[in-house]
């Protein structure tokens, strides 16, 4: 080989690598958005030294909008940054976000969002060196128009498994309403001004007990399987569980599904709703309070690795005006659910009804409705499977109401340790595989 030839081929080579260098860095850019880690100013924080290319996406958090927050219907929330605390149930390596505007009558745009991890629990200060930029399509801003929702890029970042999380939005123009979560169980917080990727939680004096705006966190993961999704209302959005706690079954379920042996790796996200009713909307549109069957496509079916679904519906459409007094329809509606969970090759897991007399809704008709409603669930022609929080949580003396200790007080949801029992009470190999109800 002469000189002049050998000079060509190394060139040829040097070539070749850069192309190889270049199409591995678009790659990555394209799963993970070029500016995911710019800060303001043009800073670029420390990158998460675990690997970001792997792992299966799973949901770690999630709370269903429930509806258009009371006084935001003309300005929103503008000129202020709201700083979500959220508590993920698995980890991972990457993460992305999902904002809504489900219930705004105005488009809604976001300026700047960022996610850290927090320093402390329940603490809107960030732990140090974690806050990231969230991007939209590569831009930092994001405007969403009515009724729709908005995916974050994938940003690499260490999301901690069992860990509050804070994710923070700045809108600059009124947008109202606002679509949030009521019953979060969990104080937020807000700031004035764009506060948005500032670490410290100092500015951040103004407590908020709403999730806004904010309705997924998702994260790629080496750890998890997939997704449990729970729907249900007040006993699943657990209204009664000790405030920034973490207390309600599916948090308890959660720990299960990371700590025992055997148990499917599953992200758990809660979509319980306070009040929600299988067949019946709340008032407004969209309606306030969607029933389980208007939202389940947009609340179970749709979450990020979904394998299967647990459904907590029923006891409203027994107790709410106008009662449900036919437990044929409801059964046929949890039946639906259950058909619909099929349809897309995911198991359904449901749940038995508790007692609630005590109550100032109980009467004797509808604690038949609940008995036979019951008594079709545990005959098997309803899920494919089911937890009996009934025979759990009921008084063996009088299975018509709570035991003392599981009762909150209201003879209807329960106490920290009636949640703890609820989430004992599964049998987590329902989770898995794919025989289905004889409906």
């Amino acid at each position: 080989m002469t000189k002049r030839h050998g000079y060509a081929l190394l060139t040829a080579l040097v070539a070749v690598v850069v192309m190889i260098s270049a199409a591995i860095y678009v790659g990555f850019s394209g799963v993970f958005g070029g500016d995911d880690d710019i800060q303001a100013g043009g800073a670029h924080p420390r990158s998460s030294a675990a690997p970001a290319s792997t792992g299966t996406w799973a949901g770690s958090w999630s709370a269903s909008p429930a509806g258009g927050e009371p006084g935001t219907e003309t300005n929103g929330f503008f000129g202020h940054s709201i700083r979500n605390i959220v508590h993920t149930s698995v980890g991972g390596n990457a993460a992305r976000i999902t904002l809504s505007n489900l219930y705004g009558q105005s488009p809604l745009r976001i300026t700047h969002a960022s996610i850290a991890v927090a320093s402390a629990p329940n603490n809107p200060t960030a732990l140090s060196d974690t806050m990231r930029r969230l991007t939209f399509s590569g831009n930092s801003s994001v405007v969403i128009q009515p009724g729709q929702q908005a995916v974050s890029d994938a940003l690499r970042i260490t999301v901690p498994s069992d860990s509050d999380m804070l994710v923070t939005t700045y809108s600059p123009t009124p947008s109202g309403p606002v679509t949030y979560h009521p019953q979060a169980r969990q104080m937020s917080y807000v700031a004035r001004g764009d506060r948005t990727e500032e670490p410290s939680g100092t500015l951040y004096n103004q407590q908020s007990p709403y999730w806004r705006y904010l309705s997924a966190l998702d994260v790629l993961s080496n750890e998890a399987q997939g997704t449990v999704v729970v729907i249900g209302d007040s006993l699943t959005d657990g209204i009664t569980s000790t405030m920034g706690a973490n207390r309600r079954w599916t948090d308890i379920l959660a720990e299960r599904l990371r700590t025992e042996s055997g148990a499917p790796r599953y992200g758990v996200v809660n979509q319980g709703i306070s009040g929600n009713r299988i067949l019946a909307d709340g008032f407004g549109r969209p309606a306030n309070n969607p029933s389980g069957l208007s939202r389940f496509e947009r609340d179970a079916l749709s979450r990020s690795g979904v394998r299967a679904v647990i459904i907590d519906l029923g006891i409203n459409d027994i107790l709410r005006t106008p009662q449900q007094t036919d437990p044929t329809k409801i059964v046929d509606g949890l039946r639906e659910l259950t058909r619909q969970a099929h349809a897309r090759g995911l198991r359904a897991v449901g749940a038995t009804l508790m007692p609630f007399q005590g109550h100032p809704g109980y009467r004797p008709d509808l604690e038949a409705v609940r008995q036979t409603v019951n008594a079709q669930i545990r005959a098997g022609k309803v899920f494919d499977s089911y937890v009996d929080f009934d025979r759990a949580l009921r008084d063996p003396y009088n299975p018509r109401r709570l035991l003392d200790q599981y009762d909150s007080g209201d003879h209807l949801h329960p106490s920290d340790s009636g949640y703890r029992k609820m989430a004992e009470s599964l049998d987590l190999s329902s989770l898995r595989g794919s025989t289905g109800a004889e409906l």
